[in-house]
């Protein structure tokens, strides 16, 4: 039996909204040697987009994502991705209508530049450069 956040998962791929669709097809074209998966769960959660190699979620965000109590759960959700290691992009549905291409982009230097780099050994001692 599925996890009932997989059959979710599942269910709004089939229905995903013209931001999500364009930012997919453009994503799956790019080619940029991560994989991206949609509408993924993550722990209780579902994330819009999501590439575990650059322990980033992306989320597009319409309008109703400013509206009621949204934005707390929201900021929820952002808390428990990123005390779980990862980082949240969220960008808005308008940029996405208005120019996909930058937002891929956005998208495609986020997973190529992670937050955190490996440490490179301890820092110099004084005197030593």
């Amino acid at each position: 039996m599925l996890r009932p956040e997989v059959a979710t998962a599942r269910a709004l791929r089939r229905v995903m909204t013209l931001p999500k669709v364009v930012s997919w097809e453009r994503l799956r074209a790019y080619r940029a040697g991560f994989k991206v998966r949609r509408q993924h769960p993550v722990g209780p959660y579902l994330y819009d987009f999501f590439c575990r190699e650059a322990a980033l979620a992306i989320e597009i965000d319409g309008e109703g994502h400013g509206r009621g109590d949204r934005p707390e759960r929201d900021i929820v959700r952002d808390q428990f991705f990123e005390q779980n290691g990862f980082r949240v992009l969220r960008l808005a549905a308008g940029d996405v209508l208005r120019d996909v291409d930058a937002v891929v982009t956005r998208i495609v230097s986020c997973a190529a530049h992670p937050l955190h780099q490996p440490a490179a050994g301890p820092p110099p001692r004084a005197g030593e450069e």
